[in-house]
Protein backbone atom coordinates (compact mmCIF):
# COMPACT_ATOMS: atom_id res chain seq x y z
CA UNK A 1 0.00 0.00 0.00
CA UNK A 2 0.96 3.77 -0.32
CA UNK A 3 1.93 5.54 2.71
CA UNK A 4 3.22 8.63 4.00
CA UNK A 5 6.03 7.94 6.67
CA UNK A 6 9.23 9.51 8.54
CA UNK A 7 12.00 7.89 9.85
CA UNK A 8 13.94 10.81 11.32
CA UNK A 9 12.25 14.06 12.89
CA UNK A 10 13.20 17.10 10.65
CA UNK A 11 11.76 20.77 9.82
CA UNK A 12 9.17 20.66 7.38
CA UNK A 13 11.12 22.54 4.81
CA UNK A 14 13.01 19.44 4.93
CA UNK A 15 12.04 17.67 1.78
CA UNK A 16 12.91 14.23 3.90
CA UNK A 17 10.42 14.98 7.13
CA UNK A 18 7.48 13.21 5.10
CA UNK A 19 8.31 11.03 2.20
CA UNK A 20 6.14 8.52 0.23
CA UNK A 21 6.87 5.28 0.90
CA UNK A 22 5.42 1.22 0.04
CA UNK A 23 4.52 -0.75 2.84
CA UNK A 24 2.85 -4.26 3.29
CA UNK A 25 -0.55 -4.38 3.64
CA UNK A 26 -1.92 -4.53 7.59
CA UNK A 27 -2.84 -8.06 8.61
CA UNK A 28 -6.08 -9.77 8.56
CA UNK A 29 -8.41 -7.76 11.43
CA UNK A 30 -8.80 -9.63 14.38
CA UNK A 31 -10.89 -8.87 17.99
CA UNK A 32 -11.99 -5.40 17.68
CA UNK A 33 -10.22 -3.80 14.69
CA UNK A 34 -11.74 -2.77 11.41
CA UNK A 35 -9.68 -2.57 8.24
CA UNK A 36 -10.32 0.73 6.60
CA UNK A 37 -9.34 1.75 2.93
CA UNK A 38 -8.74 5.00 3.84
CA UNK A 39 -10.13 7.85 1.24
CA UNK A 40 -9.32 11.71 2.93
CA UNK A 41 -7.33 12.49 5.61
CA UNK A 42 -6.96 15.52 7.94
CA UNK A 43 -4.47 17.63 9.62
CA UNK A 44 -4.27 18.66 13.52
CA UNK A 45 -1.83 20.19 15.45
CA UNK A 46 -0.88 16.96 17.05
CA UNK A 47 1.06 16.01 13.96
CA UNK A 48 3.37 18.50 13.51
CA UNK A 49 3.96 18.16 17.19
CA UNK A 50 4.90 14.55 16.41
CA UNK A 51 6.73 15.38 13.48
CA UNK A 52 8.97 18.38 15.54
CA UNK A 53 12.54 18.02 15.05
CA UNK A 54 14.17 15.91 17.67
CA UNK A 55 17.44 13.65 17.25
CA UNK A 56 15.75 10.02 17.32
CA UNK A 57 15.84 8.05 14.61
CA UNK A 58 12.94 5.40 13.98
CA UNK A 59 14.43 1.83 12.69
CA UNK A 60 10.96 1.32 11.15
CA UNK A 61 8.98 4.18 9.01
CA UNK A 62 6.48 5.69 11.17
CA UNK A 63 3.11 7.13 9.69
CA UNK A 64 1.38 9.50 11.45
CA UNK A 65 -2.68 11.28 10.69
CA UNK A 66 -4.85 11.48 13.45
CA UNK A 67 -8.26 11.59 11.14
CA UNK A 68 -9.57 10.02 8.81
CA UNK A 69 -12.92 8.76 6.33
CA UNK A 70 -12.87 5.79 4.25
CA UNK A 71 -14.85 2.67 3.70
CA UNK A 72 -14.41 -0.55 5.94
CA UNK A 73 -12.84 -3.75 3.91
CA UNK A 74 -12.83 -6.40 6.72
CA UNK A 75 -13.69 -6.51 10.42
CA UNK A 76 -12.69 -8.04 13.78
CA UNK A 77 -14.51 -11.53 14.95
CA UNK A 78 -15.73 -8.70 17.83
CA UNK A 79 -16.97 -6.38 15.83
CA UNK A 80 -20.74 -6.44 14.94
CA UNK A 81 -21.65 -2.62 14.68
CA UNK A 82 -19.65 -2.74 11.10
CA UNK A 83 -19.52 -4.67 7.93
CA UNK A 84 -17.07 -4.56 4.76
CA UNK A 85 -18.63 -1.41 2.26
CA UNK A 86 -19.81 0.97 5.21
CA UNK A 87 -18.36 4.38 4.97
CA UNK A 88 -16.75 5.32 8.30
CA UNK A 89 -15.12 8.14 10.32
CA UNK A 90 -12.65 7.89 13.02
CA UNK A 91 -9.54 9.87 14.81
CA UNK A 92 -8.00 6.70 15.79
CA UNK A 93 -5.24 6.04 18.35
CA UNK A 94 -1.86 7.94 18.82
CA UNK A 95 -0.23 4.42 20.06
CA UNK A 96 -0.85 2.97 16.33
CA UNK A 97 0.00 3.38 12.82
CA UNK A 98 -2.31 6.59 11.65
CA UNK A 99 -4.24 7.21 8.73
CA UNK A 100 -1.77 8.47 6.10
CA UNK A 101 -1.71 5.44 4.23
CA UNK A 102 -4.19 3.83 1.89
CA UNK A 103 -5.32 1.19 4.77
CA UNK A 104 -5.33 1.46 8.19
CA UNK A 105 -6.51 -1.08 11.00
CA UNK A 106 -8.30 0.99 14.06
CA UNK A 107 -10.03 -0.29 16.96
CA UNK A 108 -14.25 -0.26 16.16
CA UNK A 109 -15.43 1.23 19.66
CA UNK A 110 -13.92 4.45 18.32
CA UNK A 111 -15.14 4.79 15.05
CA UNK A 112 -18.37 6.27 13.93
CA UNK A 113 -20.75 6.35 10.99
CA UNK A 114 -19.74 9.96 8.67
CA UNK A 115 -22.62 12.65 8.15
CA UNK A 116 -24.50 11.34 5.01
CA UNK A 117 -24.97 14.99 4.08
CA UNK A 118 -20.78 15.14 4.08
CA UNK A 119 -18.28 13.66 1.07
CA UNK A 120 -15.47 12.13 2.73
CA UNK A 121 -13.24 14.79 2.57
CA UNK A 122 -15.58 16.68 4.84
CA UNK A 123 -16.06 13.99 7.30
CA UNK A 124 -12.48 13.96 7.65
CA UNK A 125 -12.29 17.21 8.79
CA UNK A 126 -14.08 16.75 11.91
CA UNK A 127 -13.79 13.61 13.98
CA UNK A 128 -10.49 14.53 16.19
CA UNK A 129 -11.66 17.96 16.99
CA UNK A 130 -15.41 16.95 17.23
CA UNK A 131 -14.06 14.51 20.52
CA UNK A 132 -11.87 17.26 22.05
CA UNK A 133 -14.71 19.71 21.59
CA UNK A 134 -17.42 17.56 23.05
CA UNK A 135 -15.24 15.79 25.49
CA UNK A 136 -13.68 19.23 27.09
CA UNK A 137 -17.03 21.08 27.14
CA UNK A 138 -19.31 17.64 28.12
CA UNK A 139 -17.73 15.43 29.81
CA UNK A 140 -14.62 17.04 31.23
CA UNK A 141 -16.18 19.91 32.26
CA UNK A 142 -19.79 19.81 34.07
CA UNK A 143 -21.61 20.93 31.34
CA UNK A 144 -24.98 19.10 29.62
CA UNK A 145 -24.82 18.71 25.75
CA UNK A 146 -28.15 19.64 25.51
CA UNK A 147 -28.91 23.25 27.76
CA UNK A 148 -26.02 22.95 30.35
CA UNK A 149 -25.10 26.63 28.88
CA UNK A 150 -28.02 28.38 29.46
CA UNK A 151 -27.55 31.33 30.84
CA UNK A 152 -23.85 30.94 31.01
CA UNK A 153 -20.94 32.54 29.28
CA UNK A 154 -18.13 30.62 27.33
CA UNK A 155 -14.78 32.74 26.29
CA UNK A 156 -13.02 30.21 23.56
CA UNK A 157 -9.38 31.25 22.86
CA UNK A 158 -8.65 30.82 19.02
CA UNK A 159 -11.90 30.31 17.81
CA UNK A 160 -10.96 29.93 14.09
CA UNK A 161 -8.86 26.90 14.60
CA UNK A 162 -9.94 23.43 14.73
CA UNK A 163 -11.37 22.77 17.68
CA UNK A 164 -12.37 26.08 18.50
CA UNK A 165 -14.98 26.02 14.78
CA UNK A 166 -16.55 23.10 16.12
CA UNK A 167 -16.45 24.30 19.91
CA UNK A 168 -17.91 27.62 18.88
CA UNK A 169 -21.25 25.51 17.47
CA UNK A 170 -21.62 22.67 20.17
CA UNK A 171 -21.55 25.64 23.15
CA UNK A 172 -23.81 27.62 21.25
CA UNK A 173 -26.24 24.57 20.62
CA UNK A 174 -26.03 24.24 24.33
CA UNK A 175 -27.36 27.46 25.56
CA UNK A 176 -24.08 29.42 26.01
CA UNK A 177 -23.25 32.64 24.64
CA UNK A 178 -20.42 32.65 22.99
CA UNK A 179 -16.95 34.89 22.88
CA UNK A 180 -14.47 33.77 20.26
CA UNK A 181 -10.99 35.41 20.04
CA UNK A 182 -9.81 36.11 16.53
CA UNK A 183 -7.34 38.71 15.28
CA UNK A 184 -7.72 38.85 11.27
CA UNK A 185 -10.59 40.15 9.41
CA UNK A 186 -10.92 36.37 7.99
CA UNK A 187 -10.47 34.61 11.26
CA UNK A 188 -13.16 37.23 12.32
CA UNK A 189 -15.75 36.23 9.80
CA UNK A 190 -15.65 32.45 10.06
CA UNK A 191 -15.83 32.45 13.70
CA UNK A 192 -19.19 34.63 13.33
CA UNK A 193 -20.22 31.83 10.60
CA UNK A 194 -19.23 29.37 12.97
CA UNK A 195 -21.62 31.09 15.09
CA UNK A 196 -20.11 33.30 17.70
CA UNK A 197 -22.16 36.02 19.36
CA UNK A 198 -18.71 38.34 19.86
CA UNK A 199 -15.41 38.33 18.93
CA UNK A 200 -12.94 39.78 20.79
CA UNK A 201 -9.01 40.35 19.48
CA UNK A 202 -6.57 37.21 21.79
CA UNK A 203 -3.25 39.70 20.95
CA UNK A 204 -5.29 42.71 23.11
CA UNK A 205 -5.58 42.74 26.69
CA UNK A 206 -8.74 40.34 26.96
CA UNK A 207 -10.85 41.88 30.24
CA UNK A 208 -11.24 45.47 29.00
CA UNK A 209 -12.78 43.70 25.77
CA UNK A 210 -15.08 41.67 27.34
CA UNK A 211 -15.85 44.90 29.99
CA UNK A 212 -16.55 46.77 26.60
CA UNK A 213 -18.97 44.14 25.92
CA UNK A 214 -20.67 44.32 29.13
CA UNK A 215 -19.45 41.20 30.78
CA UNK A 216 -17.34 41.75 34.05
CA UNK A 217 -16.49 38.20 34.01
CA UNK A 218 -17.05 35.02 32.28
CA UNK A 219 -18.63 31.37 33.41
CA UNK A 220 -15.98 29.04 31.42
CA UNK A 221 -13.62 29.36 29.00
CA UNK A 222 -11.55 27.09 26.49
CA UNK A 223 -8.03 27.75 26.00
CA UNK A 224 -7.19 25.99 22.92
CA UNK A 225 -3.69 27.99 22.22
CA UNK A 226 -1.27 28.73 24.55
CA UNK A 227 -1.55 27.49 27.81
CA UNK A 228 1.03 29.65 30.28
CA UNK A 229 0.22 32.78 27.66
CA UNK A 230 -3.09 33.07 28.57
CA UNK A 231 -3.10 31.78 32.08
CA UNK A 232 -3.14 35.14 34.47
CA UNK A 233 -5.51 36.73 31.85
CA UNK A 234 -7.97 33.87 32.31
CA UNK A 235 -7.81 33.78 35.80
CA UNK A 236 -8.73 37.42 36.02
CA UNK A 237 -11.87 37.02 34.01
CA UNK A 238 -13.21 33.44 35.20
CA UNK A 239 -16.32 33.65 37.49
CA UNK A 240 -15.90 32.62 41.25
CA UNK A 241 -16.45 28.59 40.78
CA UNK A 242 -15.72 28.90 37.08
CA UNK A 243 -14.44 26.29 34.94
CA UNK A 244 -11.40 26.37 32.47
CA UNK A 245 -10.92 23.50 30.01
CA UNK A 246 -7.15 23.07 28.92
CA UNK A 247 -5.85 21.08 25.35
CA UNK A 248 -1.98 22.36 25.38
CA UNK A 249 0.26 21.26 27.86
CA UNK A 250 2.00 24.84 29.45
CA UNK A 251 5.17 25.91 27.88
CA UNK A 252 6.02 27.17 31.15
CA UNK A 253 5.42 26.98 34.60
CA UNK A 254 2.03 28.38 35.55
CA UNK A 255 0.59 28.85 39.46
CA UNK A 256 -2.31 27.23 40.33
CA UNK A 257 -2.76 29.17 43.27
CA UNK A 258 -3.96 32.54 43.50
CA UNK A 259 -6.50 33.43 41.55
CA UNK A 260 -8.09 30.00 40.60
CA UNK A 261 -7.53 28.45 44.43
CA UNK A 262 -9.39 31.49 45.71
CA UNK A 263 -12.03 31.55 43.14
CA UNK A 264 -12.16 27.95 43.76
CA UNK A 265 -11.98 27.59 39.22
CA UNK A 266 -12.37 23.57 37.77
CA UNK A 267 -9.14 22.81 35.49
CA UNK A 268 -9.94 20.24 33.45
CA UNK A 269 -7.76 19.16 31.04
CA UNK A 270 -8.50 17.00 27.80
CA UNK A 271 -6.26 14.51 25.71
CA UNK A 272 -8.60 12.93 22.79
CA UNK A 273 -6.26 10.12 22.43
CA UNK A 274 -6.56 9.60 26.42
CA UNK A 275 -9.12 6.40 26.37
CA UNK A 276 -7.91 4.15 23.21
CA UNK A 277 -4.11 4.91 24.69
CA UNK A 278 -5.11 3.55 28.19
CA UNK A 279 -8.12 1.10 26.96
CA UNK A 280 -10.91 2.46 29.16
CA UNK A 281 -13.79 0.66 30.24
CA UNK A 282 -15.95 3.22 28.19
CA UNK A 283 -13.89 3.79 25.26
CA UNK A 284 -17.05 2.98 23.19
CA UNK A 285 -18.02 6.37 24.25
CA UNK A 286 -15.98 8.18 21.40
CA UNK A 287 -17.84 6.04 18.46
CA UNK A 288 -21.52 7.40 20.35
CA UNK A 289 -19.88 11.08 20.29
CA UNK A 290 -19.36 10.77 16.35
CA UNK A 291 -22.74 9.03 15.74
CA UNK A 292 -24.72 12.40 17.67
CA UNK A 293 -22.12 14.59 15.93
CA UNK A 294 -23.02 12.97 12.05
CA UNK A 295 -27.07 13.11 13.76
CA UNK A 296 -26.61 16.97 14.19
CA UNK A 297 -24.85 17.66 11.41
CA UNK A 298 -27.62 15.53 9.07
CA UNK A 299 -30.03 17.82 11.22
CA UNK A 300 -28.78 21.22 10.46
CA UNK A 301 -28.13 21.88 13.67
CA UNK A 302 -24.09 21.85 13.28
CA UNK A 303 -22.54 22.25 10.09
CA UNK A 304 -18.73 20.82 9.00
CA UNK A 305 -15.62 22.50 9.62
CA UNK A 306 -13.44 21.70 6.03
CA UNK A 307 -12.06 24.97 4.84
CA UNK A 308 -9.58 23.50 2.22
CA UNK A 309 -8.41 20.64 0.83
CA UNK A 310 -5.27 19.36 -1.30
CA UNK A 311 -5.41 16.32 -3.64
CA UNK A 312 -3.81 13.86 -3.94
CA UNK A 313 -2.84 12.53 -0.52
CA UNK A 314 1.08 12.31 -1.07
CA UNK A 315 3.87 13.59 1.23
CA UNK A 316 4.49 16.75 -1.03
CA UNK A 317 0.81 17.73 -0.41
CA UNK A 318 1.15 16.65 3.53
CA UNK A 319 4.12 18.45 4.11
CA UNK A 320 2.46 22.00 2.48
CA UNK A 321 -0.46 21.21 4.75
CA UNK A 322 2.17 20.50 7.69
CA UNK A 323 3.41 23.89 6.78
CA UNK A 324 0.23 25.80 6.91
CA UNK A 325 -0.74 24.42 10.13
CA UNK A 326 2.65 25.38 11.89
CA UNK A 327 2.49 28.92 10.31
CA UNK A 328 -0.08 29.11 12.91
CA UNK A 329 -3.08 30.94 10.31
CA UNK A 330 -5.30 28.04 9.31
CA UNK A 331 -8.67 28.63 9.71
CA UNK A 332 -11.43 25.54 10.27
CA UNK A 333 -9.79 22.50 9.16
CA UNK A 334 -7.42 20.97 5.95
CA UNK A 335 -8.46 18.07 4.00
CA UNK A 336 -6.18 15.82 2.00
CA UNK A 337 -8.32 13.36 -0.18
CA UNK A 338 -8.02 11.23 -3.02
CA UNK A 339 -4.64 8.61 -3.62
Amino acid sequence: MKAIALTRYLPIDDAQSLVDIELPDPPKPTGHDLLVRVEAVSVNPVDTKVRSPKPQVEAQPKVLGYDAAGIVEAVGDKVTAFKPGDRVYYAGDITRPGSNAQLQLVDARIVGRPPSSLDQAQAAALPLTALTAWELLFQRMPYDSENGGKGKTLLIIAGAGGVGSIAIQLARRAGFTVIATASREDTIAWVKEMGAHHVIDHRQPLAPQLWALGFDTVDAALNLYDTSGYWEQLGEVLAPQGHVGLVVEPKEPVRLGDPYKFKCIGIHWEMMFGRPRFQTADMDEQGRILDRVAQLIDSGELRGTHHDTLSPINAQNLREAHRRLESGTTIGKLVLAGW
